[in-house]
Formats: C-alpha cells, structure tokens, sequence
C-alpha cells in the first residue's frame, strides 16, 4: 500500500472495537475464574468473598476507563503511558513504563492465546495434549493476519468478537428466564467438595482476599490499548476513541459482573489441582465460563458449543490489541532511538511489520518455555499493566496541573479542575493495587517480571548510547567537506575465466584506478597454469596475481594481500570487487556465495578497504526478476482502474 493512502486504514468506532478492546472484553472470561482459583485455596468457607472482589474490580474498571478518556482528548496523537510519562515525568518513569508495557503485551499474547486454548480444550478434551502446539500456531496465524493490515485483520476480528458479546448476553437472558420460572440451576461441580489447603483467618484471610483480588484484575488488561491508538481513529479522533472506551468499560463491566453473579449462584467450584476437588490426577476441567454455559443452556448442546467457539476466538484473537499496541509503542521507541531503529518503520501493508514479528516471537519462546499453563503464565501478568497505570495517570495529574496555569486553561478551569480529579483519584487507585498485585503475586512468579523490567529498562538506555555515541563518532563540522584521495587501487577476484569474472573486470574499469589487479587463490600450482593460460588465450589486459594457498584457505591470503599492497600509500584506498551469482530460488542461495561472505564479513572490518559487489543474475533469477515486473505492472493497472 502506498503511503499516501494511509488514510484508508482509519479505524471507525465498529471496526476499533474489536481491534483495541478484544483483550479486555474477553478478559470477562477467565477473570472470575481466577477470582475463585484464589479463594479456592481456603475452601468453600471463603468463596464467597468473591462477590467483594467482584465489585472493587468493577470499581476500579470504571475509574481507569474515565482516566483514560481524559488521555484520549489530551493526547490525540496518541497518548501511551510512554508518551504521557515522557512530556510529564521524565525520561526515567517513561522508560519505566515501556519496559512495563512491552512485557505485558508479550504476557497478552501468551495468556490470550493459551486460554482460548482451554477453552478449546474444554469441549474437547482429546486436545489437551497439543495445547503448545495449538498455541504455537494460532500465535502464527494471528501475526500473518495482522502482516497483512490493520483494517483487514480488524474485519476479521470483528465477528468473533461480536458474536461473543452476544452469546454472553444471550446466555443472561436464558439463564434469567430459566431462574425467573423457578428452575434450579446448578454448575457440574457443585456437589464436588472444596478443600482448603490451609487454614485462612485473620491476616492471612484478608491476604488471601487482595491476592484474588488482585488475579481477577485481569480483567483490566489492554484498556490502555485505544489511549494509545487514537491516531488509528476517523475523524473526529479523540471523541472517537473515548466513545470507543466508554463502551468498551460498559460492556466489560456488565459481562463481567453477570458472570461472576451466574458462577456464584451456580455454586461454580475451580481448582488448580483437580485433587483438590477429590477429582483423579491429571482430570481434565472445565473452566468456569464453560461450566456456566453448559449448565444455563441444559439440554441445547449447540448453544454451548457455540459459547466454547466463541469464547475461544475471541481470546485467541485478543491478542490483537498486543498485536497493534507492541508495534506501536516499539516504533515510538525506535523513533526516540531507545529501540532498533527498524522497529520505527511501517512495513509494505503500513503496518510495524517488524514490531509483529518480534512479537510473536516473544509470546511463542514464553508459551513453550510454561508449557501453555495458564495457571504458571497468570502469574506473571498484571504487574506490568499496573505500573504503567499509575505513571499514565501520574503523568496526567502533572499536565493538567500545567494546563491550569496557562491563560487558556485558566478560562476552562472547571472541565480541568474535573479532569484533574478524575486522574488524581484514578493514579491513587491504580498506585494502591499495584502494591497489592506486587506484594500478592510476587512469589508466585511475579518476581521474574520485576527483574525483566529494569534488565529491558537498562537495554534501552545501551541503545540509546549507542545510537548517541555514534552520531557523535560520525558528526561533521560546520565547513568539512569531501576530502580528495589518495589513489584507489583496485583487486578483482576471480576464480576462473567466465562471464561474472568479465563483468566485474568490465566495471572495475569505470572506477579508473590508480591501479587495477585481478587476483586469484590458487590451492595447486597446475590450476594457477590452467587459469593463466585461459587469461592469456582470452587476451585479457588486466593483470593477475596469484595467491598461493597451501593450507587450502581462500580467505587468509586475500586479506594478507590486501593488507601487502605494494601499491598503496598513505591515504589510499584498496577497492575488493566481489564478483557474486544472484538466484532466484531460496534452495539455491546456500550452493553458491559462501566464500564471498565470509571473506566480505573479515573485509569490512579492515581500514580503508571498499567492498563492492558485482552481481550475475542466473536464469533462475532473471524468471523471478520477469516474473515479479510483470506482477507490478499489473498491480499498477490494476490501481490505475480503480
């Protein structure tokens, strides 16, 4: 896509929904879930602190859901916890909250995926064995679809995304038809026993109520994802974008609120370890929303079948918003120089096709190395989506502050004085759960995140050292210009008397050298003879020098040459013309070149030594080359008639 058409990829309301709020709608799915995997711990005594978990989760949805509105209209060019940390907080918090997100988004993939999963596995039970490679290669799919544009993928999404909020509401309005008519309904384990590992009271119980607190606070996950993308949005961006969110908060609030009702009433039982429920070893379970949905539906088999469907495409597809906010934030990294600089770039469809790919990459290594467990890869999630919470609304505390004291925020004083509020109070929440999730979770895995977040923190600062360390290295004064040289002197390699050899020779010419040399390593003295007589047969008027080779190196003695040039004087430049075949099938590329490399790999790293290459193109090459045109031209036709 031409880069003048980025326009077209702009988001609608319809279309950004999926794209940037299926992470934290299909959150709904797992996060009670979670809540009672906690609380199961202490036996069917405590589950009913769920309910208090429930409502402070809510709570604390809606207030980072308003927080984020207010960054939407404050930062229309897109308004992540870096940017906003940055402008507000320093380079430090800013880096901080980097390095927090682009865990987390490595975590999105990795959870979202894993628990489609389950779900999968869940109707399936057959499947719970290939679970790895099921989550290996959704993670793949899923990076293709995003290759290919952020509009199309969206159009993908949408579907399984809209179809699970319907089914979630379908299954409330059964289960409250079914209930209103006076029918019990109760989940599968029900009747199974909870046993409490310990006894809970006192500290220990109020401890064991912030840590399922703080797991069914992934239900929070990926709300920063639309602040971050407003630039995504049509016109008008901002308003857009928190339109977007505040029906993104209303309806995670409420599916996740009715499920955690429906698992209550149901008397919906989870464990870790099916032994805890007196089950077998290694008995395959059901997750709570499947369990709710088998029992609302009864006997409409179908129903819940097409819940498992849904549900599983939705949280495997809800590591998009990973797969659109990663990118996005590595690419502001890499435009800060704290990131590759490759990262910075829109690929051929204007996606941050390299940001996608390090992405996959990174979910699928931490999918393997825990084995798709949900349970082990929980831990570790959260933490970084808190941090980055609480300096995000930092930040925006400071820039209203600021905006107050400017004469056209004076005029304004009340929506300020009111967006001040709402930021305040939401940095002071997201500030007093993030201690809590930290404190909760730390020894249950949390502890590998705050040792990666200051190990990314420091890699970003070396690449911006280097990055800074080489501009210097590489700066001019006002003034310098091109100095003249003092001569070129140029060596051709050759292995034998052919066509790529001649045209190299033939381009060697157009550089007119001080001097000009071919130079071939001999590992027997009759194939030296064999190429001199072919060189004189052919009445070349280059001169060759042959390289003796008795340890059958061709390396060694081109670069003792190079280095032995009795040409060169002080200033000089020694020119290598690398004669290479070009292919067109990847099969081929391994048969040919191998000796070029390595010897332009120890080349480039010797002092006032070009290394050119002369390309031959080989039939193979020349096909794809006509090939490849001839695609372009009608590509070109194609965009001329539309």
């Amino acid at each position: 896509m031409d880069s003048g058409r980025l326009g077209e990829t702009l988001l609608p309301k319809r279309v950004a929904l999926p794209i940037f709020c299926s992470d934290p709608l299909s959150s709904v799915a797992y996060a009670t879930e979670e809540i009672l995997l906690i609380l199961a711990l202490g036996g069917l005594a405590v589950l009913h602190l769920a309910w208090y978990a429930a409502v402070g989760i809510v709570i604390l949805l809606l207030v980072v859901v308003a927080s984020y509105r207010q960054t939407c209209y404050a930062y229309p060019g897109g308004g992540g916890a870096y940017v906003v940390s940055a402008e507000n907080l320093g380079q430090p918090a800013a880096l901080t909250a980097a390095s927090a997100l682009l865990i987390d988004y490595v975590m999105t993939v990795a959870v979202s995926v894993v628990s489609g999963v389950a779900a999968i596995t869940s109707a399936v039970p057959s499947l719970d064995g290939h679970a790895v490679a099921m989550s290996v290669f959704f993670v793949a799919v899923l990076a293709w679809m995003n290759l290919r544009g952020v509009r199309e993928s969206g159009r993908w999404f949408a579907v399984p995304t809209y179809a699970f909020i319907a089914v979630i509401y379908l299954m409330f309005a059964v289960a409250a038809v079914r209930m209103a008519t006076g029918a019990t309904i109760r989940a599968e384990s029900a009747e199974l026993p909870v046993h409490a590992v310990s006894t809970y009271s006192g500290i220990a119980l109020v401890f064991l109520a912030l840590r399922a607190f703080a797991s069914g606070c992934t239900a929070l996950t990926g709300v920063e994802a639309v602040s971050n993308g407003v630039p995504a949005f049509a016109k008008p961006k901002s308003r857009n974008a928190a339109m977007t969110l505040a029906i993104m908060g209303g309806l995670s609030v409420t599916m996740f609120f009715g499920i955690t009702v429906l698992a209550m009433v149901y008397e919906v039982h989870v464990a870790e370890d099916p032994t805890e429920l007196g089950l077998a070893p290694g008995t395959p379970m059901s997750t709570a929303l499947a369990q709710i949905g088998r029992a609302t539906f009864g006997d409409w088999h179908i129903l819940f079948y097409v819940l498992q469907a849904v549900t599983a495409g939705v949280l495997i597809l809800a590591a998009n918003t990973a797969f659109n906010g990663f990118p996005m934030l590595a690419s502001v990294l890499g435009r800060d120089r704290y990131a590759p600089r490759q990262l910075f770039h829109r690929g051929d469809r204007l996606v941050y096709s390299n940001g996608i790919v390090l992405l996959a990459l990174a979910a699928i290594v931490l999918i393997v190395a825990f084995d798709a467990q949900l349970t082990r890869l929980i831990q570790l999630y959260i933490l970084g989506v808190f941090v980055s919470f609480t300096l995000s609304q930092a930040g925006m505390v400071k820039h209203w502050r600021r905006e107050l004291a400017t004469p056209a925020g004076a005029a304004d004083r009340h929506n300020i004085h009111r967006r001040l509020a709402i930021n305040a109070f939401g940095a002071c929440l997201t500030a007093v759960v993030l201690v809590i999730v930290l404190i909760t979770k730390f020894t249950h895995g949390a502890w590998l995140v705050v040792i990666a977040m200051p190990v990314l923190y420091a890699g970003m600062k070396g690449v911006r050292r280097h990055y800074d360390a080489v501009a210097a290295e590489v700066a001019v004064g006002p003034g310098e210009r091109p100095q003249a040289l003092a001569g070129n002197h140029v060596l051709v390699l050759v292995a034998s008397v052919n066509a790529p050899s001649l045209r190299a020779l033939s381009y060697a010419k157009t550089l007119r050298p001080a001097s000009l040399t071919a130079v071939t390593v001999a590992e027997d003295p009759a194939e030296a003879e064999v190429l001199r007589a072919s060189w004189e047969a052919h009445g070349i008027d280059v001169p060759l020098r042959v390289l003796s080779s008795p340890y059958r190196s061709i390396v060694q003695p081109v670069l003792r040459h190079v280095r032995e040039v009795p040409e060169r004087t002080e200033g000089a430049v020694i020119s290598v013309v690398i004669p290479e075949y070009v292919v067109g099938h990847w099969w081929e590329q391994p048969l040919h070149n191998q000796s070029a490399l390595r010897l332009k790999t120890r080349l480039l790293f010797m002092k006032n030594v070009v290394v050119i290459d002369v390309p031959y193109r080989l039939a193979s090459a020349r096909e794809l080359a006509a090939e490849r045109a001839k695609a372009a031209r009608a590509a070109q036709d194609a965009e001329k008639q539309a």
